[in-house]
């Protein structure tokens, strides 16, 4: 195997690790996010970890946030819960963040 090949294994295998890291982090900031709306819906317990759970499987509708994003919005909205689209997307991003130091931890 020649050095560039060495370089382009290594390469190659460190993309598919930080493509893993990503999706859990993703995956864990959904399921924060879930968490974070479910108190804002006055949910708890089972019911908030159910919420949560129905988060995460938003996501794998489409690809990026915008699914996430449009089921927390419709279901605040429908339980009249107010929470301005700004607010809804900085939690999504905070929380994210919050994902990310969590994974690493994690591994």
């Amino acid at each position: 195997m020649t050095t560039f090949d060495k370089r382009e294994e290594a390469f190659e295998k460190k993309f598919a690790h930080d493509e893993e890291l990503q999706f859990k982090a993703t995956v864990r900031r959904n399921k924060l996010l879930g968490l974070w709306a479910a108190e804002k819906l006055g949910l708890s317990g089972d019911e908030a970890a159910a919420y949560a759970k129905s988060v995460v499987e938003a996501d794998f509708q489409e690809a990026g946030d915008e699914d996430v994003f449009r089921k927390i919005r419709g279901d605040l909205d429908a339980a009249s819960v107010a929470q301005s689209d700004h607010q809804i997307r900085r939690a999504m991003e905070e929380l994210l963040a919050e994902a990310i130091e969590q994974v690493k931890k994690t591994g």
